[in-house]
C-alpha cells in the first residue's frame, strides 16, 4: 500500500514523503528561502554576448547571470530575413543583441560557481500533458509508455485541437485517461500560457522580473507523484490540509476522497517509522541489512559510491557473500539516489565478483530498482575493474545543498593536518617571515594544543630561528582558534611600540559578524557654528621658542575674528605651515578644532601624561589624551580628525612648569590664567562667549572636564 505523507508541523520546513509498507522510497524537503527555481519563467535582459562560446549571459534578476546557449534560442528571436536559413549557418548575434528583453525559463538551477542554465523554449507541465508553446518540433508520448498504451495515447493526441506552432507531450500519468480529461488539462495549460504572454507583453514592467513561479513542494508532489496506486494522502497541518484539498480538487478531482487530516498525538512520520530512514539521507555511510555498507562521496566531477562487505558473513564463501551484499547495495543505492536527488555522473564500486552471471544479475537488479524513478537514468555494465558507470537526471538541488554546510574546521575536506606535520609547516613560514628585511618580531597565534607542542617539543627550533634571523618570535596560545587554524603577523622595526604590551593581551578575540545595517536617508542639516577659539588656529615650527609659543597661544584665545566667513585650507601637514589672518578672513586647516602646537613639548603633553599602550592592528576608542588634544596622529605625524562624537569646544593642551619660562611669561599667565582642573588648561572664550559652568553643553565627570559640541545630526 502506497501512501503520501505531508508534514508541516514546523514552520521551518515542509516534508513530502512517499511510503510503501513503512519503507520510504521518495522524499522532498523544502525550506523557506530555498524554494526551487527550476521551471520559473522570467522576463530577462541580455547582458553580454560571447560569440566564442556561442552563448549569451542573461540578467534575470539573480546575483549571478544565467547562461543561454545558442541551441536554446527559439526561431522567433531570429531576424525575419533569416527565418529560412539553416541553423548551422547562423550565429548568436543573428538572434540576440545586448540589452534585448527576452522571456526565459530556468532549465537547470545554479550550483556552486555555475550560473543557472536558461532556455527560451518554454514548457508548462500539467497533470497529464506538457505544453511547449513555442516549440512545434517536440511532441509525442512519454518514453516510459510502451506497447498498446502508447498507440492509444497517440490516437488521442491527434484528436486534440492544438494551436499551430505548439508542441504537446503526454505524460505517464495520462495513461488510461479519456479524451475529455486530456482536453481539460490542455485548456488549463493554454489559459496559463495566455496569462504569461499578457504579463510579458506589458511595457510598464522593465526587465528583469518574475513572470511565472513553479508550485511549492506539495503542489509538485501532487502533480508529478500522485498515481492510482496511492490509496491515501495524509496531512498533519489543518491549514495545509485545506490548501491541499483545494488544489487536488482543481487538478485531480478523482483523488479528493483520499485526502485526510492526521490528528493523532504521535507525529505523522514517527507513526510510520520513517524518521530514521530520513536521517540516513544525511549520512555518508548507510548500513545494509546483512551487515554491509555503502559510502557516498561527492566530488566536483562525479559521485562515487563504494560498497563494503563490512560485517556481512551470510554467504557460504567469499563469492556468495560478495554477491548477496552487492544485491542489497543495488537496491539501497537506487533508493538513496531518489531520497537525496543525486544527479550527474555516478560511479559505483561493487565488491569484486569472479562470475560473470553474478555481475549481470547485480546490474539487472539495479536497473529494476530504478524503474520507478521519475528522473532519466542511464546504466552501464560492470567493468573488469568492478566499476559501474551511470548517469541520472538532476530534477532539483540535492538534499545536501539546502540542508548542509561545509565544516568550518576542515573546510569540507573531512580531514585535518596532524600536529607534528602542521608544526613543521608553521616553523618554515615563521623563518620565511623572519628572514624578510627589517623584520623585528614575528607573532604567531596558535590553538592551545598546537602552541603547547611548539613551546615544548619545538622550543629549541624556535630559539635557533630567532638567533639565526635576529628577530624576536612570540608564540601566543589562542583559545578561540582550532587546529589547523593559525595567525601569523610580521612586525617591522619601525612598527614596534615604545611601550611593550603584555603578550597575553595580544591574543585576538574571534571576529563577530554584525548584521547589515540599513541606514535611513540622510537629510541636509546646517552645520553648527564654529567656536571662536578654533577659528584662529595656527601651526608653528618646532624651532619656535617656548616663550613665543605661550604668548601666541594666550593672545589667540581672546582675539575675536573680524570676518564672518571662514575658509578651510587642507594643505600639507609638514612641520612648518603658515596661515593668513588678514582682516575679513581667517585661514584654518581644520574646522571646529581646539588650539594645538606641533612642538615636541605639546605633542604628547607632560611627562606624566603618557598615552596608554595601544594594541597594533586593532580599533580603539579615544583615550583621555586624545579627547583633550582633539586630534590623532599617524606615524608620519600628520593631523587627522578625532572621532565624530568628540569635538571639544573648550579643550587645551597640558603645560608643564619649566625653568625656561621667564618671569614675564609667568606674570602673563597669571593675569590671563583660565581655570585649572587636573593639570589641564581649559581656555576661556571672549567676553561674548558663555562661562564654562554656564555652558549647557559643559559636563564635568570626576577630575576630567570637557565640553562637547553637538554634531551635524544632533544624535552623535
Amino acid at each position: 500500500m502506497n501512501k503520501m505523507l505531508i508534514s508541516a508541523t514546523q514552520a521551518s520546513e515542509v516534508r513530502v514523503a512517499l511510503v510503501k509498507e513503512h519503507t520510504l522510497y521518495d522524499l522532498e524537503i523544502e525550506h523557506p528561502g530555498f524554494e526551487q527555481k527550476k521551471a520559473n519563467i522570467y522576463k530577462a535582459r541580455v547582458s553580454r554576448i560571447e560569440p566564442s562560446l556561442e552563448a549569451a549571459f542573461i540578467d534575470y534578476g539573480a546575483e549571478r547571470h544565467g547562461f543561454l546557449p545558442f541551441k536554446e534560442i527559439a526561431r522567433s528571436y531570429f531576424k525575419p530575413e533569416l527565418a529560412n536559413e539553416p541553423f548551422s549557418r547562423l550565429g548568436i548575434r543573428d538572434a540576440l543583441r545586448e540589452g534585448q528583453e527576452i522571456m526565459v525559463q530556468i532549465d537547470k538551477e545554479e550550483r556552486g560557481n555555475k550560473g543557472a542554465a536558461l532556455t527560451t523554449f518554454i514548457s508548462l507541465a500539467g497533470s497529464y500533458l506538457v505544453l511547449m508553446p513555442n516549440n512545434p518540433r517536440v511532441g509525442g508520448v512519454s518514453r516510459r509508455v510502451e506497447g498498446k498504451e502508447r498507440d492509444d495515447l497517440r490516437d488521442l493526441l491527434h484528436n486534440l485541437n492544438l494551436p499551430e506552432g505548439m508542441g504537446l507531450i503526454v505524460r505517464t500519468a495520462g495513461v488510461g485517461k479519456s479524451l475529455d480529461e486530456l482536453k481539460w488539462d490542455l485548456d488549463s495549460l493554454m489559459h496559463r500560457w495566455h496569462a504569461i504572454e499578457t504579463v510579458a507583453s506589458e511595457e510598464n514592467h522593465p526587465a528583469p522580473f518574475l513572470i511565472y513561479q513553479e508550485g511549492d513542494a506539495v503542489m509538485r508532489a501532487i502533480r508529478d507523484c500522485l498515481r492510482q496506486d496511492i490509496i491515501e494522502i495524509l496531512v498533519d497541518n489543518p491549514e495545509l490540509y485545506e490548501k491541499t484539498k483545494q488544489y487536488i480538487e482543481q487538478v485531480k478531482p478523482d483523488f479528493i476522497d483520499k485526502v485526510k487530516l492526521y490528528q493523532d498525538k504521535v507525529p505523522l512520520f514517527s507513526f510510520y517509522q520513517i524518521e530514521k530512514q530520513i536521517e540516513t539521507a544525511y549520512q555518508r555511510v548507510v548500513r545494509l541489512p546483512s551487515g554491509g555498507s555503502i559510502s557516498i562521496d561527492h566530488t566536483e566531477a562525479l559521485i562515487s559510491i563504494d560498497v563494503n562487505s563490512a560485517r556481512s558473513t551470510g554467504g557460504s564463501d567469499i563469492e556468495e557473500t560478495a554477491f548477496n551484499t552487492n544485491l542489497e547495495a543495488a537496491e539501497e543505492i537506487a533508493r538513496q539516489l531518489r531520497l537525496r536527488d543525486i544527479g550527474g555522473l555516478i560511479v559505483i564500486d561493487f565488491i569484486d565478483m569472479s562470475q560473470v552471471k553474478h555481475q549481470r544479475e547485480v546490474s539487472h537488479r539495479l536497473q529494476e530498482s530504478l524503474e520507478h524513478d521519475r528522473a532519466r537514468v542511464q546504466v552501464g555494465h560492470i567493468t573488469r575493474f568492478g566499476l559501474l558507470e551511470m548517469s541520472r537526471q538532476r530534477l532539483r538541488s540535492h538534499l545536501g545543498e539546502s540542508a548542509q554546510v561545509s565544516c568550518p574546521r576542515c573546510d569540507g575536506k573531512g580531514t585535518i593536518r596532524g600536529i607534528e606535520s602542521l608544526t613543521s609547516s608553521i616553523l618554515r613560514i615563521i623563518e620565511e617571515e623572519a628572514s624578510k628585511e627589517d623584520t623585528a618580531e614575528v607573532q604567531i597565534q596558535l590553538p592551545i594544543d598546537l602552541s603547547t607542542f611548539m613551546l615544548n617539543e619545538r622550543r629549541d627550533v624556535i630559539v635557533e630561528i630567532s638567533k639565526r634571523q635576529e628577530a624576536r618570535i612570540t608564540v601566543l596560545p589562542n583559545q578561540h582558534l582550532e587546529t589547523p587554524k593559525y595567525i601569523i603577523k610580521r612586525i617591522r622595526a619601525n612598527e614596534l611600540p615604545k611601550n611593550k604590551e603584555l603578550s597575553y593581551r595580544l591574543v585576538e578575540p574571534p571576529a563577530i559578524e554584525l548584521p547589515e545595517k540599513h541606514e535611513a536617508p540622510v537629510r541636509s542639516i546646517e552645520k553648527p557654528a564654529v567656536s571662536p577659539a578654533a577659528e584662529e588656529f595656527k601651526k608653528h615650527s618646532t624651532e619656535t621658542g617656548i616663550l613665543d609659543n605661550v604668548k601666541h597661544f594666550i593672545s589667540n584665545l581672546f582675539k575675536k575674528p573680524e570676518g564672518t566667513e571662514e575658509k578651510i585650507k587642507t594643505g600639507s601637514s609638514s612641520s612648518t605651515a603658515s596661515t593668513s589672518t588678514t582682516a575679513g578672513s581667517t585661514t584654518s586647516q581644520y574646522k571646529g578644532r581646539p588650539p594645538l602646537r606641533n612642538t615636541k613639548r605639546y605633542r604628547r603633553g607632560g611627562p606624566n601624561d603618557r598615552k596608554p599602550p595601544q594594541r597594533r592592528g586593532k580599533e580603539r576608542g579615544p583615550d583621555r589624551n586624545q579627547q583633550n588634544a582633539g586630534v590623532r596622529r599617524n606615524s608620519n605625524k600628520k593631523f587627522f580628525p578625532p572621532p565624530s562624537n568628540t569635538y571639544p569646544e573648550m579643550t587645551g593642551e597640558r603645560v608643564k612648569d619649566d625653568a625656561q619660562f621667564s618671569s614675564t611669561a609667568k606674570q602673563e599667565t597669571e593675569n590671563f590664567a583660565p581655570p585649572v582642573m587636573d593639570n589641564h588648561l581649559i581656555p576661556s572664550h571672549a567676553a561674548s562667549a558663555p562661562e564654562p559652568n554656564k555652558n549647557p553643553n559643559f559636563k564635568t565627570t570626576g577630575s576630567e572636564s570637557t565640553s562637547t559640541q553637538t554634531s551635524d545630526s544632533g544624535k552623535e
